[in-house]
Formats: C-alpha cells, sequence, structure tokens
C-alpha cells in the first residue's frame, strides 16, 4: 500500500505543477509569454523532457528485469529442490526423515511468500531459517553410504542443496528494491517542472486540465510500476509462485 500512496504523492505534484502553470499564465505580464520568452522555456523544457524520460525508461527496465530475474530464480529452485527430492528417495529409505523436513521447509516458505507481508518474507533471511536450511545440509553429510552408488547419491543431494540455499539467499537479495530514493525524488521533481511549464504556455479549459489530468495519472502509475517490480515478494505486481507449489505437490512421492 505504501507505493500507492508514494504515486498518489506524484500525481499530486505533478498535477499541481500543472494547475500552478495555468494560474501563473494568467498572472504573468504580457511580454513575459512572448514567443521568444515561450521559446526559450520550451527549448529549456524539452531537455529536461528528455533526460526524464530517459530516467524513467531506464528505471522501468532495470524493475523489468529485477521482477523476471527473481521469478527466474523460483522457477530454479522449485526445479533444483524437486531434483535434490529424487535424489535422495533413489539413496534409499534413509533418507525420508529428511525429505520430510525438505517438504514441511518448502511448505513454510510458500505460505510465507504467499503471504505478501515484507515483514514474514523478511524472516525467510533470518538466523533461525538459515540455520535450519543449514541443517539439512549437515543431514545430508551425515548420512553414511554403503555402496559406491549411495556415495555419488549422496555427492549429489549436497551439491543440489548447495545450490538451492545460493539460490534462495540471492531470490532474497533481489527481494528487497534497489530504486534510490534520491533519484525518485529527482525524477519527480523534473516531471513537475515539465508539467508546469506546459501549464504556464496553454490555455485554461477542461480540456488542458482534463489532460494534464491523464498525464499526471500515467507519470504516477508509472513510478508506481517502477516501485512493485523493484518488490517482486510483495505488493500488487509480485512474482507466480505456481512453480513452487508445483515442485510442493511432487515431493515425497
Amino acid at each position: 500500500m505504501h507505493h500507492l500512496f508514494i504515486a498518489f504523492i506524484v500525481f499530486c505534484c505533478v498535477f499541481a505543477s500543472a494547475v500552478l502553470g495555468l494560474w501563473l499564465h494568467a498572472m504573468l505580464p504580457g511580454h513575459h509569454l512572448s514567443e521568444d520568452s515561450i521559446g526559450v522555456v520550451k527549448l529549456t523544457t524539452g531537455l529536461i523532457a528528455t533526460i526524464a524520460a530517459l530516467v524513467l525508461g531506464l528505471l522501468i527496465s532495470s524493475a523489468k528485469n529485477s521482477l523476471d530475474t527473481m521469478n527466474a530464480e523460483l522457477v530454479r529452485a522449485a526445479a533444483s529442490i524437486v531434483q535434490l527430492d529424487r535424489v535422495l528417495a533413489k539413496y534409499g529409505p534413509e533418507t525420508q526423515e529428511i525429505r520430510e523436513a525438505l517438504k514441511q521447509h518448502v511448505g513454510a516458505s510458500i505460505q510465507i511468500l504467499s503471504s505478501g507481508d515484507p515483514a514474514q518474507v523478511a524472516r525467510l533471511g533470518n538466523t533461525a531459517t538459515l540455520r535450519r536450511v543449514e541443517g539439512l545440509q549437515h543431514k545430508l553429510e551425515e548420512l553414511s553410504p554403503h555402496n559406491a552408488m549411495q556415495r555419488q547419491l549422496q555427492a549429489s543431494a549436497i551439491g543440489i542443496a548447495d545450490e538451492v540455499l545460493a539460490v534462495r539467499r540471492l531470490a532474497l537479495l533481489q527481494s528487497v528494491g534497489a530504486l534510490p530514493m534520491a533519484l525518485l525524488v529527482m525524477l519527480v521533481v523534473w516531471l513537475s517542472i515539465i508539467f508546469g511549464a506546459f501549464g504556464m504556455f496553454g490555455p485554461f479549459n477542461v480540456t488542458v486540465v482534463a489532460a494534464f489530468f491523464l498525464g499526471a495519472v500515467s507519470t504516477s502509475g508509472a513510478i508506481f510500476l517502477i516501485l512493485e517490480m523493484n518488490t517482486p515478494l510483495d505488493g500488487l505486481i509480485t512474482v507466480s509462485l505456481e512453480p513452487m507449489r508445483d515442485a510442493f505437490a511432487m515431493l515425497g512421492k
């Protein structure tokens, strides 16, 4: 919800700047609205608009890459978890306890991720949770293989478990938004200047006000998408947990 609040603030700043420009248009002396003055302001506004468009495009692209990376890591983790379970099943009945613990851990992780609560998601990276995951690795290392095939399966299981833990840590790092607040503030300032300049040299009528309203909605919507995609584990725009749920359904069989 805080992303919606930030987007609303952006909308208010941008739209208020446009309305302020319309008010200044009526208050400024005539010589401030000459063709030469308008030409200079248009050139300056065009420069700022170009910079803002480039930064906005880069931010959207970066946020989309963050969302795609998180989705790919979840798919990779789901595949590795199923592979680990199958390797343990091939090892023999000695691994039944490890397989049950693995399924319980995956089920708990899915519940936390599907909650959409940042405080709950943060629990996946706390010390207690990491110790439980590392405990599964220790149990794998404590297995006593009786033949060459079991030794090979044990080594494979330990390698897969290390990969799952590495993917988990990467996913937790990706879940934290990386958008610098100073850059966001500067972008809002640029957009406010642009809309203020548009309002300063535009006529005051319903059509113009409606256009400014839609423009403010569009820009604040873009900011909202950037913020949402930068936090892919919570909010309105999140990664799909279907691969993890499919993997959970296959565990223990």
